[in-house]
């Protein structure tokens, strides 16, 4: 069976890495397109595989993008500066990277080639964290990251190539290029190391979904590609439509001893309080499998493995 040729951009990077695994383990040859700002670490163990190749590059450079696009079939343009901090930080490279890197990606493209792509469930904006955010909800991001990542998934859902654009919830669990910074991997690893935490807009909500099934959900995508393609869809957990509050007393049922204060001495930027549904991505076939609850064991256990003599001291 012939298997596609998939080019991942940012392939070494927290999604990148889990994906750049699944995507080689289903038998698709796998290049991954990275600058390599965080080192090369993540994708040594793939190294062997036959089917898996890396080429250094950056996605600002259009000659390396003109050179590399056409030769494959399925494109996942995962680089990118995320977050609103690092934005706020490296604005041009936001906008370039963001934004700019795929729209020429989507000029360079034929309508044959598939493109998947990854938004941000962030760019509902503010809400009341009452009622579900659908596809249909109009989007309203705040900050640079929001508003680069919706104007690239516009972009790709106005083109006649057409696409899949997946909005993805906040992110957790273990990568091989581990991230600590986002809020479910950030309490848990704050959780063991120092026993307690500080929790600001306690009854903010938000949507989760772990890395492994969006790592899934894009192979789903491939595998579905021409039913689903031209739409936008939630990716996250429906039952991890959670409040600060109710996140860290999950964590709290694993370490018994967690000291929580609540206090008001900080607000999130993004303003993200909004409650996601994932509907139509369920109806399309997919969805998510792994919980809140089985995610925070699996930090719990990661962490112990990779900040051993800093976290577990004690």
């Amino acid at each position: 069976m012939k298997r596609e040729k998939v080019l991942v951009t940012g392939g070494a990077g927290y999604i990148g890495s889990v994906l750049t695994k699944h995507l080689v383990e289903k038998g698709y040859r796998v290049t991954c397109l990275d600058n390599l700002v965080s080192g090369p670490q993540s994708l040594m163990h793939l190294i062997s595989r036959p089917n898996f190749d890396f080429i250094f590059g950056d996605v600002r450079n259009e000659g390396t993008l003109k050179k590399l696009v056409p030769k494959y079939d399925i494109i996942i343009p995962l680089a990118g500066v995320v977050g609103m901090p690092q934005c706020q930080k490296n604005p041009v490279d936001a906008v370039m990277i963001n934004r700019n890197a795929i729209l020429n990606i989507e000029k360079l493209r034929n309508s044959s080639q598939m493109i998947l792509f990854p938004n941000t469930n962030s760019g509902y904006g503010t809400t009341t964290g009452e009622s579900y955010c659908t596809e249909e909800t109009p989007l309203n991001p705040i900050s640079l990251y929001g508003k680069t990542k919706c104007e690239a998934e516009k972009a790709l859902l106005e083109s006649d190539k057409q696409a899949i654009c997946f909005r993805l919830a906040t992110t957790f669990g273990i990568s091989p290029k581990m991230r600590t910074d986002l809020l479910v991997n950030h309490f848990v690893y704050q959780a063991v190391s120092n026993g307690y935490l500080v929790v600001f807009e306690k009854d903010f909500k938000r949507n989760f979904i772990h890395v492994q099934d969006i790592a899934e959900c894009f192979g789903y995508g491939i595998e579905q590609y021409d039913t689903m393609k031209g739409k936008a869809y939630n990716l996250g957990i429906d039952s991890a439509n959670v409040s600060k509050q109710e996140l860290v007393e999950k964590i709290k049922n694993y370490i018994p001893n967690l000291d929580i204060t609540y206090k008001e001495l900080g607000s999130d930027i993004d303003k993200r309080n909004y409650i996601v549904s994932n509907e139509r991505l369920r109806k399309a076939g997919f969805e998510a499998k792994v919980t809140i609850e089985e995610g925070i064991q699996e930090l719990i256990k990661g962490y112990s493995l990779m900040f051993a003599k800093e976290v577990f001291r004690q």
